[in-house]
């Protein structure tokens, strides 16, 4: 891993502008250096695919459109729980009574990034710009893959244009005005939906679903959407080397954010940041430089290095960082900071419905997809793969969502070879022809393929599966690709088995759900999974006031998912940080991921 900044350079400048202030005597050069950019030092394991809101959902484009764009609304992001609140909003939206009617105000004199596409003037965000980036969602050239978040709430006449789109192979029709989304004035829009949606905030709290791109620039750049991304938010994207580098620089028109963060009551790290950091201009770092990595090993020595002002922890190495839990003490001696906590995440692999192995709802193919799943050894992926960062998963709900019960235990989280071949000898999967490896019922092979990716991890995985399916008397092959590749596939319902995960955007439970919901295949739902007494569960529960009647109908849809065995899940992932010693204010938060702009960093990295 190369050095990604000078640092023997940005250390002597520092050295001689210090000497320069010992003396009394310090020159405008020397005063220059001393105001040397503060650059946050990142890196990510995979690529990303793009970062046009419109057109992404894995959290490593995400990451980076949330730090370019800006939604309304936002989170506070050191309070837990989680609170929303505004961002280039002026207050939270106005919300009717019936949760139909949400009002938007925008605060005057937000400023995009400049862009040719601007001609040279100053180019206002308006509440137009919102109104047209959530119509993009809607467009059937955009292939969305977060449609279904707008679907579910229902904005009333945006569905019908995507029809007709659609029907008449025409254009979407953007000037076209519905009575589910229109401006008010220059600053203002309202969302009209035809059924309530009590939680419609948790989607204009997401930068990556409603950040706000400008019309004239997707028009100036149509093919380039995903690479040339121009928004409001704290940074603008430099440089994107695929498979290698990101660099973003603070957007120098962002003039409305300020750091403004409720620490958690009793929580010291919180208030201590508070104190230092309260009331300065967002982004607080001037540079941010992202590594692409993808193995392990290199990542943890750039972090130890120092080569990197922040690493999640490999998982290989978290008893190296955090033996039992605790600080390593030579890390501790360097000052470094540990953060740990169980994300709102779920790992798993999916079986594809729609694949004419294992996919289907008859009783053999349930039969299979279970048996395959309790002859899967989840505790030995969490000691193996997973270095012991991660808690058995009994459904699709995590913690720290709505409807999350603790106490709940399923099928999901058991072994057991013993009924895993029980169930494939009672639904005919047996040894036809005597070579050692079951067949289907109607004595055809019965051979596996798992999609999965290159990286050390997913190697692990798949010789725990590869060990697991040969112990169960069923072949597994593996199709390895780049994880941009995979999803693409994935979305288009191509692969038959594939490795993934799904982490929280919000505190909505019903967000797990969406993996499972019938009209949201090739979106969030991946398996293609479509069962009717689900989707009528679903469609109850997302009309309701958060409270115990909605979290019974979650858990009953989950349910319902687990009886049917679309999804294997393993696991919800413990997430393992550490900072420099330089790094102030970094604190996980669950859904946030566009940290860079809350921290600092102070002084420079040793060389």
């Amino acid at each position: 891993m190369p050095i990604l900044l000078n640092l023997a350079a940005a250390v002597a400048a520092a050295t001689v502008v210090a000497a320069a202030f010992i003396a009394g005597t310090a020159s405008p050069a020397a005063a220059a250096t001393a105001a040397a950019p503060k650059l946050l030092r990142v890196s990510f394991p995979d690529n990303p695919t793009g970062f046009d809101p419109a057109q992404i959902s894995d959290v490593i484009s995400i990451a980076v459109a949330a730090s370019i764009f800006d939604a309304p609304l936002t989170y506070d992001y050191l309070a837990r729980p989680a609170r929303v609140k505004p961002r280039t909003a002026e207050a939270m939206p106005e919300v009717s009574a019936d949760f139909k009617r949400f009002v938007f105000r925008i605060r005057p004199g937000i400023l995009f990034s400049d862009d040719p596409a601007f001609k040279g003037q100053p180019r206002e965000l308006t509440a137009a710009d919102y109104v047209y980036s959530i119509k993009r969602h809607y467009d059937p050239k955009v292939r969305s893959p977060n449609l279904f978040q707008f679907e579910n709430a229902g904005i009333l006449g945006l569905a019908e244009l995507r029809k007709k789109a659609l029907a008449d192979k025409t254009p979407f029709p953007y000037d076209a005005e519905v009575p589910g989304l229109r401006t008010l004035d220059r600053y203002s829009f309202e969302v009209n939906l035809a059924r309530p949606a009590p939680r419609l905030v948790y989607v204009f709290a997401s930068a990556s679903l409603t950040g706000a791109v400008a019309r004239e620039v997707i028009e100036a750049y149509p093919d380039k959407t995903m690479e040339r991304p121009i928004g409001t938010g704290a940074f603008r994207l430099v440089q994107w080397k695929r498979g290698s580098r990101i660099v973003l620089e603070k957007n120098p028109l962002h003039r409305h954010g300020m750091w403004d963060e409720t620490p958690e009551p009793g929580n010291a790290a919180d208030a201590a940041a508070a104190a230092k950091l309260r009331g300065r201009a967002l982004p607080l770092v001037d540079r941010v430089e992202i590594a692409i990595i993808d193995e392990a090993q290199p990542r943890w020595l750039a972090f130890l290095n120092d080569e990197l002002d922040l690493v999640a922890v490999p998982a290989e190495f978290v008893n190296l960082a955090a033996p039992k839990g605790k600080l390593a003490p030579n890390l501790a001696k360097q000052g470094i900071a540990l953060h740990r906590a169980v994300n709102p995440t779920t790992l798993f692999t999916y079986f594809g419905m729609e694949h004419p192995l294992v996919g289907g709802y008859e009783p053999h193919k349930v039969a299979l997809r279970r048996a395959i799943g309790l002859g899967y050894d989840v505790q030995r992926e969490i000691d193996f793969a997973r270095r012991g960062q991660g808690v058995k998963a009994q459904s699709l709900l995590p913690p720290g969502v709505s409807g999350y019960d603790p106490a709940f235990r399923s099928e999901a989280s058991e072994y057991s070879l013993a009924r895993a071949k029980a169930l494939l000898d009672l639904y005919g999967y047996t040894d036809r022809n005597n070579d050692g490896w079951r067949d289907q019922p109607d004595g055809q092979p019965l051979l596996l393929e798992y999609t999965s990716q290159p990286d050390q991890t997913n190697r692990q995985l798949q010789e725990l599966w590869k060990k697991a399916m040969t112990a169960l008397g069923v072949r597994m092959e593996f199709k390895i690709g780049a994880w941009p590749e995979n999803i693409k596939a994935s979305r288009a319902g191509k692969l038959m088995m594939w490795g993934s995960g799904w982490a929280a955007a919000h505190p909505d439970g019903s967000y797990f759900l969406d993996l499972v919901y019938g009209p949201n295949k090739g979106q969030a739902n991946h398996s293609r999974f479509d069962h009717p007494a689900l989707n009528a569960l679903y469609e109850r529960q997302r009309e309701m006031p958060d409270g115990p009647e909605r979290d019974a109908l979650i858990a009953q849809a989950s349910r319902v998912a687990l009886a049917y065995a679309p999804y294997k899940v393993t696991a919800h992932a413990v997430g393992t940080w550490l900072t420099q010693a330089r790094v102030v204010g970094y604190k996980p938060h669950p859904f946030i991921r566009d940290f860079f702009r809350y921290v600092d960093v102070e002084g420079v990295p040793a060389p």
